[in-house]
C-alpha cells in the first residue's frame, strides 16, 4: 500500500470518527460531568472520560481552541479505558465549546465540551433557613402524573402498585409538579424529595438510594430538563427544591460495576465487606481502627457498594457531581444521605468545597444517632479533641425527633414525659448553633408520627405545635397532615405509602378533600394553619427560647426578642393531662407581662394570662401574647 493510500484511509477514518453529533464521539461512552460553566469559583475541571482503551490514546485540545482553557494534566488509572483530563478554565474565559481530541497514530477520537454561562447571582443564592417548612417526599409514591413513563426499556423492577414493601408505583416529578399548589397552600416553603437521580436496580428501586448514573434523572420520573424545570416553576409558587445526594454508596448496577476504574474505587478493595453501623467510631477517642474502618469502608448491602472517597480521582468526582447538580437545577439546598458514612477528610473537603462555591447554599446532613455528641461532632464550628472540622452548617435532629415522640406517650415523672423533651433542650449546649439544626416529627425510614402517637389526635396537635415553635428549621413528612399511619416498628413499605389522590382513580384526595374524615380534615386544617402562620414569624425564625420545668403534665416554654415596651412574646403550653388545669402564671413573671393576654393561633380565642391560664384538657396553645 503506497504512502498516499494510507493517507487517505487515515483521512476517511478521521472523518467517520469525527462526524458524529456535538459532545462524545465514537470509541468514548462518557464525558463526565457533561459539561461545565464559566465563571466558577475554582478554575480546576476533572473530566472523566470512559471509552474502548482510551487510555492509550493522547489527548489534546484542538485548535483554534477557546480562548482561557487549557490542559493542565493527564491521568491515568489501572483501567485502560478511562482517562482523567485536568483543565483549567480562566475568570474570563466566555462560554463556549472546547474541542478535545484523543489521538493514536492516525486515529482521532474527538470531544465537543460545553462551558455554559451560569444563572445570574447562582453562586449567592436564596437557600433554607430558620423561615422555611420542609416537606419530604418519596417520589414513587407521591403522585403520578405521567403513567406513560412508569416502565422504561432496559429497566427492570417494572411497575407494580400492589407491592407495597418493594414495588414501584409510579410516582413521578409530573405528579409532584401537579402537587405544588396544593404544598404551597399547605405552608410548606421548601421541598425534599428522596433521590430522583436513576436506579436501575433490579428490585427495590423506588427509594432512589442506590443510584447507578449519578449525573441523570431517572426517566421513569422524567428527565433532566423535567427536574429542571419543576425546580424552577416550584420556586415561582414559593417553594425551594432540596436535592437528597448520596457521597457513601452506589447501585450495584451502575455502570462503573461493569467496569470499575481501580481497584481501590469501592471499600475493602471492591470487595463486598457489610457495615457494622458503628457511627460513633468516628469520635471515638478509643475506637479500634478496625472499627473505624469497617464504619466508613463497609459496603450497606451486596446492593450498595461502598464508594472510596480516598480515591483522590473519585473524590473530586463526587464533589463536581454536587456542584454540577446545585447549578443544573438552579437548588435551594442539598440534604446529604447517610453522612458520617463517607471517609471523613473527604467530608471536609467536599462541604468546604461546596460551600466556597456557594457560600450561601444550605446543607444538612443525616446522621441517624439519638447522642448528641454524635450528630454535634459534624457540624461546622464545632470544636472537637481530635481536632476533626467540617465546614456543614445543618444536621438532622434525630435526638429531638425521638425525644419528642417518647415524651408525648411516656408517664410524666421527674425525668420522663415532658420532663424528658425539657432536659433534651440542656443538650444542645454540644452544638455550635442549634437553632441550626434540622427538626422533624418523620421522614420515609422511621413509622409514622400518629401511630407512635398511639393514634391520639390530641398528642398529635402537641407533636405538630412543638415543632413549629421550637428552634431550628421545621421538617414534615408527606402524608403527616393526614394522619397517614404505619407499624410502630420500622415497616419501610407501610411507611411509605402512596399520597391520597395522586393516581387517578383514587377514593381519597388529600386535595379536594374526598374521601377524609373529620379527624384527617381536621389534622389537616391545624397544620395549614400553623405552617401558613409560621411563614411571617420572625420571632419563631430566630427569636430566643426560654422554658419551664414540666409540672405535673403541664410543659410551657416562650419565644421571644427585645425588652421593655418593644418585647415580643410567644408563649406555648402543653398540658397532657386528661382534665384541664390553670396554671399560675406569676411562675413566668421573669418573661410574661403584668396583665397580658395572650391570643391562640389556632382558634383565635384570647386567653387572660393576668392571674391564671385556663388550659383545656389535653391541650396545646400557641398564644401570642399581647402587651
Amino acid at each position: 500500500m503506497s504512502r498516499m493510500t494510507m493517507l487517505r484511509l487515515g483521512a476517511a477514518l478521521c472523518a467517520v470518527l469525527l462526524g458524529g453529533a456535538a459532545g462524545a464521539a465514537a470509541g468514548i461512552d462518557r464525558v463526565e460531568p457533561p459539561h461545565w460553566w464559566v465563571g466558577m469559583k475554582s478554575d480546576k475541571l476533572q473530566l472523566m472520560v470512559h471509552g474502548d482503551a482510551i487510555a492509550g490514546f493522547s489527548p489534546r485540545l484542538a485548535s483554534p481552541g477557546l480562548a482561557g482553557v487549557r490542559l493542565a494534566g493527564v491521568r491515568r488509572v489501572a483501567n485502560r479505558n478511562y482517562v482523567f483530563l485536568d483543565l483549567v478554565v480562566a475568570p474570563r474565559t466566555r462560554p463556549g465549546s472546547v474541542a478535545i481530541e484523543f489521538r493514536r497514530g492516525l486515529e482521532v477520537r474527538r470531544v465537543d465540551y460545553q462551558l455554559q454561562a451560569r444563572a445570574p447571582g447562582s453562586a449567592r443564592r436564596a437557600s433554607f433557613g430558620n423561615a422555611d417548612a420542609i416537606l419530604n417526599l418519596m417520589p414513587d409514591r407521591f403522585a403520578n402524573g405521567d403513567p406513560a413513563n412508569d416502565n422504561q426499556p432496559g429497566f427492570p423492577d417494572p411497575a407494580n402498585r400492589a407491592d407495597i414493601d418493594a414495588g414501584r408505583h409510579g410516582g413521578d416529578i409530573a405528579g409532584i409538579v401537579g402537587k405544588l399548589d396544593y404544598i404551597a397552600a399547605m405552608g410548606y416553603t421548601a421541598i425534599w424529595p428522596t433521590p430522583l437521580t436513576e436506579s436501575r436496580q433490579d428490585k427495590y428501586s423506588y427509594h432512589g438510594y442506590a443510584a447507578t448514573d449519578t449525573y441523570r434523572i431517572d426517566p421513569r420520573y422524567g428527565s433532566n430538563e423535567d427536574y429542571r424545570r419543576m425546580v424552577a416553576l416550584a420556586r415561582s409558587k414559593g417553594v425551594g427544591v432540596l436535592q437528597d445526594i448520596v457521597l457513601n454508596h452506589i447501585g450495584s448496577n451502575h455502570w462503573w460495576m461493569k467496569d470499575l476504574p481501580a481497584p481501590d474505587w469501592l471499600g475493602y478493595g471492591n470487595r463486598f465487606v457489610p457495615t457494622a453501623h458503628a457511627r460513633t467510631t468516628a469520635s471515638d477517642p478509643y475506637a479500634a481502627q478496625a472499627d473505624r474502618k469497617n464504619y466508613v469502608e463497609g459496603w450497606f448491602g451486596s446492593d450498595m457498594p461502598d464508594l472510596n472517597q480516598k480515591h483522590p480521582l473519585l473524590a473530586t468526582y463526587l464533589i463536581q457531581n454536587t456542584l454540577w447538580w446545585v447549578e443544573y437545577a438552579g437548588l435551594y439546598g442539598i440534604r446529604v444521605d447517610t453522612f458520617g458514612y463517607s471517609d471523613h477528610a473527604f467530608l471536609s473537603a467536599w462541604s468546604a468545597r461546596v460551600r466556597e462555591e456557594f457560600p450561601t447554599l444550605n446543607i444538612v446532613g443525616e446522621e441517624w444517632s439519638m447522642n448528641p455528641l454524635v450528630v454535634a461532632y459534624w457540624l461546622d464550628g464545632k470544636r472537637n479533641p481530635n481536632g476533626y472540622r467540617t465546614s456543614m452548617p445543618s444536621m438532622m435532629d434525630y435526638p429531638l425527633n425521638d425525644t419528642l415522640r417518647r415524651a408525648l406517650v411516656a408517664e410524666d415523672s421527674l425525668h420522663s414525659g415532658l420532663s424528658h423533651l425539657y432536659e433534651r433542650l440542656n443538650d444542645d449546649m454540644a452544638y455550635p448553633d442549634a437553632s441550626k439544626l434540622v427538626v422533624f416529627e418523620g421522614n420515609h425510614d422511621i413509622p409514622r408520627l400518629y401511630s407512635i402517637l398511639g393514634e391520639d389526635l390530641d398528642l398529635y396537635k402537641m407533636a405538630i405545635a412543638y415543632l413549629l415553635t421550637t428552634r431550628g428549621v421545621p421538617q414534615l413528612y408527606y402524608g403527616t397532615e393526614l394522619l397517614m399511619t404505619s407499624p410502630t416498628v420500622r415497616a419501610d413499605g407501610p411507611t411509605r405509602q402512596d399520597f391520597p389522590g395522586g393516581w387517578q382513580g383514587d377514593r381519597v384526595d388529600a386535595v379536594s378533600g374526598a374521601g377524609l374524615d373529620a379527624k384527617q380534615k381536621q389534622a389537616q386544617a391545624y397544620v395549614r394553619k400553623l405552617l401558613n402562620w409560621r411563614k411571617a414569624q420572625a420571632l419563631v425564625h430566630s427569636g430566643k427560647l426560654m422554658h419551664f420545668a414540666p409540672e405535673d403534665g403541664t410543659y410551657v416554654y416562650f419565644r421571644y426578642a427585645g425588652s421593655g415596651q418593644g418585647a415580643k412574646r410567644l408563649m406555648v403550653a402543653i398540658n397532657k393531662n386528661r382534665k384541664p388545669v390553670a396554671l399560675d402564671t406569676a411562675r413566668f413573671a421573669e418573661i410574661l407581662p403584668r396583665g397580658a393576654s395572650g391570643t391562640d393561633v389556632a382558634s383565635g380565642e384570647t386567653y387572660d394570662l393576668a392571674r391564671t391560664l385556663a388550659m383545656p384538657a389535653r391541650s396545646v396553645l400557641v398564644l401570642e401574647v399581647d402587651r
